[in-house]
Formats: C-alpha cells, sequence, structure tokens
C-alpha cells in the first residue's frame, strides 16, 4: 500500500500523488477500492455516426457545386461548409471528453469562427460572406452536432435543458441577421432557423422528462 509521509496516512489505489496534499508517495500499488465505472455510451458510436454525416455533407456539397456548375465560384460556400463540418467535430469531441462543459466551450467556438470570419471579411473590402456563410453555417453545423451527441450519448434532464437553451440560442443568430439584413444571401441563415427548429422539436420529442422538467421550471 502506497503512503504520504507528509500527511502520515496510507493510500488504497495507484496513486501517484498523495489526494490530500498532492505530493509524493511511496510504496506498492494495491486494488482501488472505487468501483470502476463505465461509459454509459460508445465513443466508437459516436466518432462513426459524425463520420457518416460528415462524409454526406461534403460529398453533398461536391454534388451541389457540379449541378449547379458553380465552378471556381462555389469554392468560397464549399470552404464554409468544409468549416462547418470542422466545427462539428469540435463540439462532438467536447462533448466527449469534457461534458459539462461543452455547451459553453460550443459558445465560444461560434463566437472565435465568427469573429475572426468577420474580421477578415472586414479587411478585404467587406463581401458579406461571413455573416451569409460562415457564421450560420457553422452554427447549423454545431447545432448538428449536439444533435448527434444527445441522441448517442445518454445525458441527465438538465443537461438535456442545457442543450436545448444552446440549439435556441445557435437559432437565434441567423435570425437576427435576417431582422436587421446583415446577410447578403439570406439562405444559410433560413436553413440554419429551420435546422435549430427542427432540432428544438426532436430534443423535445427524445426527451419527455426534458420537456416536463422545462415546463416545470417556465411554469407552464
Amino acid at each position: 500500500m502506497k503512503r504520504c509521509r507528509a500527511c502520515r496516512v496510507s493510500i488504497e489505489g495507484d496513486w501517484e500523488v498523495c489526494p490530500l496534499c498532492r505530493g509524493p508517495v511511496e510504496g506498492e500499488a494495491t486494488a482501488s477500492p472505487l468501483p470502476r465505472v463505465p461509459l454509459v455510451f460508445s465513443r466508437r458510436r459516436v466518432l462513426r455516426v459524425l463520420f457518416v454525416c460528415s462524409l454526406v455533407v461534403i460529398l453533398g456539397s461536391f454534388a451541389i457545386q457540379l449541378l449547379f456548375h458553380r465552378g471556381t465560384s462555389g469554392i468560397g460556400v464549399l470552404r464554409s461548409i468544409w468549416l462547418g463540418v470542422v466545427a462539428g467535430w469540435l463540439v462532438v469531441l467536447m462533448a466527449v471528453r469534457k461534458r459539462r462543459n461543452a455547451a459553453k466551450g460550443t459558445v465560444y467556438l461560434v463566437l472565435v469562427v465568427g469573429g475572426v470570419s468577420a474580421y477578415w471579411d472586414y479587411l478585404t473590402g467587406w463581401h458579406g460572406w461571413s455573416l451569409s456563410y460562415v457564421v450560420p453555417i457553422v452554427c447549423a453545423s454545431s447545432i448538428a452536432a449536439v444533435l448527434i451527441a444527445v441522441r448517442v450519448m445518454r445525458m441527465e434532464v438538465g443537461d438535456h435543458i442545457v442543450y436545448s437553451g444552446l440549439i435556441g440560442l445557435l437559432g437565434l443568430v441567423p435570425i437576427l441577421f435576417l431582422v436587421f439584413g446583415w446577410a447578403p444571401n439570406p439562405i444559410a441563415s433560413w436553413v440554419c432557423v429551420a435546422i435549430s427548429a427542427v432540432g428544438l422539436m426532436r430534443m423535445l420529442a427524445w426527451f419527455p422528462e426534458a420537456r416536463r422538467e422545462l415546463a416545470k421550471r417556465l411554469r407552464l
């Protein structure tokens, strides 16, 4: 059994440092008295579903370009879609690795990507592509990633409510673009709003206990 000289206590398990003072321990490791709790979801399944969805989106973007014969002019839109796929991967990875901070990390991700793209658009003469394509596509991809993570991973009722609010928040951003006329091309914003609305309905349909808890909190 390991022992900490500073605290003068014996420690069961394979601790590398003392859990009390974080100091060095000595001795041989023993079996941990705490049971090993397995994950309630499969990381491999989450990543497999995300990979298939990403592949479908990328192939669909190429198919749209070929159908409409955009040539090199459609590359800008395609890059926004690919950026959305990358954002979706980051959101799911945050949900898998840091489940409690995934919603906050998603908001930071959208703010950083949106801010950088808007500043880049401003430096190049402001053509509006950041608000027409990048921000709505990243928001829509993040919503889709949240739905995948919530559907595949088992979460508590409180987490469902938090992610429902996140979906509504991400859908509100393109609505502001549409109301104030900030997006020269509103198609991506409308698509994002539609995905947000469908996502909220799916969340409420998938998790009735979350719907009841939300109604209780809102006193409906």
